[in-house]
């Protein structure tokens, strides 16, 4: 690797300068005497120059072939860590052999944006598994969170995916915790017994404490509920509201463009359509629906080529900003008053419950699959366990 040691950039400064005359000694060493206007030191190199760079068509030299390594992958990484979109990382790849194999750099990799990984389903390939892949081992934790949350729910493999998502969130990803608690209330790739409450709960509260809105929010409604840690409504009232004010902050700080699309309304119950979600609806505020991650986007695309549906006899979330789906039969619990959509936690419940839902919720006697039985989640005591909605 070129690097910036020693003097600093001789081959360029040697073809700037237009008065150099180069002389050899019969003597073993060579020495390069720069004739520079008097009263400028004279620079002498006891090491053979290297051989510059052809001249381009004009007499021209290329200086950017004389930029030291260093120096580009120190530019490679903003542009990594700023990269709004795959292709924005991708055109340096394409550009040269040089610039390819400089961009794929562990440290550039390690700093790369999660839009960087805005892969469609449709253009997924080994390719594209191959480079996240790499990202994942270069150390950087979206890709890990990104890569588990592909490999758990759309490549079904269980392992792999829990594995990375764990790595992530040993590195206090939010969302990577948020994934495995979701994964410990349901059982996901297990059975029913494989449900651990307790941990989900505590991976909720780590989640939340690093500042995850819907950990938060699935902490507060566990603490409602008494589920899998002692009840106390009055906490999990407050976390509620804590959940919808965090998410009123993260909109007003976005700037003005995003503070345009906020609205209050005295009456509450009137926002049931619209472009937003409604949040602190109790207070009469409508915000904005938060932006989707490139990991949840990619499951719903995912599913939704191929049928909109996991497997026989399998859901997805009806939350539009998940995308989970179940690994199991009956994993997920279903709307206690219509039972026609499908849950993957309380948070989901509770955001698409405000956003979308709330409008088409009719009450049904009771729900039956195909044999004529509750679909219910049963826990073994007899009773059906569902998703309790507020009103």
């Amino acid at each position: 690797m070129r690097t910036r040691r020693g003097a600093c950039y001789p081959g360029v400064v040697s073809r700037m300068c237009s008065n150099v005359r180069v002389t050899k000694k019969k003597s073993k060493d060579l020495h390069m005497h720069m004739h520079v206007p008097a009263g400028d030191s004279i620079i002498y190199s006891r090491k053979k120059q290297k051989k510059t760079p052809e001249k381009l068509a004009a007499g021209r030299y290329d200086f950017f072939e004389s930029l030291p390594d260093d120096l580009v992958i120190s530019i490679f990484c903003k542009l990594s860590s700023t990269a709004t979109k795959p292709s924005d990382f991708v055109n340096v790849l394409i550009t040269s052999k040089r610039l390819n194999r400089l961009a794929l750099h562990s440290l550039v990799l390690s700093k790369a944006s999660p839009r960087t990984f805005t892969i469609k389903a449709k253009y997924w390939c080994d390719s594209a598994h191959k480079f996240l892949k790499h990202c994942a081992d270069a150390g950087n934790i979206e890709a890990c969170y990104t890569l588990g949350m592909i490999r758990f729910y759309c490549l079904q493999n269980r392992g792999s995916g829990a594995s990375l998502m764990a790595k992530a969130a040993i590195n206090s990803h939010a969302r990577a915790l948020y994934a495995l608690a979701v994964i410990q209330f349901n059982g996901s790739g297990g059975t029913k017994s494989d449900k651990d409450l307790r941990a989900g709960v505590a991976l909720c509260a780590r989640a939340a404490f690093l500042g995850h809105v819907d950990a938060l929010r699935e902490l507060g409604h566990c603490l409602q509920d008494g589920y899998g840690v002692r009840q106390n409504i009055a906490e999990g009232r407050r976390f509620l509201v804590q959940a919808n004010a965090r998410e009123l902050s993260a909109v007003l700080s976005t700037g003005a463009a995003a503070r345009t699309l906020l609205s209050w309304n005295l009456q509450p119950q009137q926002l049931r359509q619209g472009s937003g979600c409604p949040l602190l609806s109790d207070f009469g505020c409508n915000v904005p629906a938060p932006d989707v991650h490139p990991a949840s986007l990619f499951m719903t695309e995912w599913f939704a080529a191929r049928g909109g549906s996991p497997g026989p006899g399998l859901r997805l979330c009806s939350n539009a900003g998940c995308g989970r789906p179940e690994t199991r039969k009956h994993e997920f619990r279903r709307c206690s008053v219509c039972g026609e959509v499908n849950y993957c936690s309380r948070a989901c419940q509770a955001l698409d419950w405000k956003f979308r839902h709330k409008a088409e919720c009719a009450p049904v006697e009771r729900w039956l699959d195909e044999d004529g039985e509750d679909v219910g989640n049963d826990d073994g005591d007899g009773e059906v366990e569902v998703v309790m909605v507020d009103s």
